[in-house]
């Protein structure tokens, strides 16, 4: 069965480790205008292929949205990704528009976070977050589509949903 209803499809990604997570579980608690899934919730080594950019992993991902999305309501996918992992997929066409929002914070905090918070002690893997944190800020606005950056270096987890949701609502407002 092919969806029905193309629904806007809001992609909130990040660097591990930088709070997507916990932004997404504020949302998950208090939202009734969209549906958030977390994407890590079907991660498999199966889909670790880098090398084809994360190809099959992003196809379930566009079509679980595309089939969720039958409900009414758009949903909001919260894990890891850029714009080009899942623009060239053929269940793009599941959706309507892509939109992207990056949750970035300075690089101290995002290493503070990784080390306190989530107790990372792996080296590369806070490298290639604090890496993957810069590439978000320096490329966000060159990306197709672009990505609108959200800096929650400062913010609770509260005032960062709160912003993700102002943001989601006013696309979804323009129609």
């Amino acid at each position: 069965m092919k969806p029905t209803k193309r629904m806007p499809l809001f992609v909130i990604t990040g660097a591990s480790g930088v709070g997507k997570s916990t932004i997404a579980a504020q949302m998950f608690e208090n939202e009734t205008r969209y549906i958030v899934l977390e994407s890590d919730i079907l991660w498999h080594d199966k889909y670790n292929k880098p090398e084809e950019n994360y190809r099959e992993y992003r196809e379930v991902w566009l079509k679980m949205c595309g089939h969720v999305a039958q409900a009414g309501l758009p949903v909001v996918l919260c894990g890891c990704a850029v714009p080009e992992q899942f623009e060239a997929c053929g269940n793009r066409e599941l959706v309507s528009a892509i939109h992207y929002l990056a949750v970035v914070s300075e690089e101290d905090v995002l290493e503070a976070r990784m080390r306190g918070g989530r107790q990372i002690t792996d080296e590369n893997w806070i490298q290639g977050s604090k890496q993957f944190n810069q590439w978000l800020k320096d490329n966000a606005a060159k990306t197709e589509p672009p990505i609108t950056l959200l800096d929650y270096s400062a913010c609770t987890s509260a005032e960062a949903a709160s912003a993700a949701d102002e943001w989601i609502c006013g696309i979804l407002k323009k129609g």
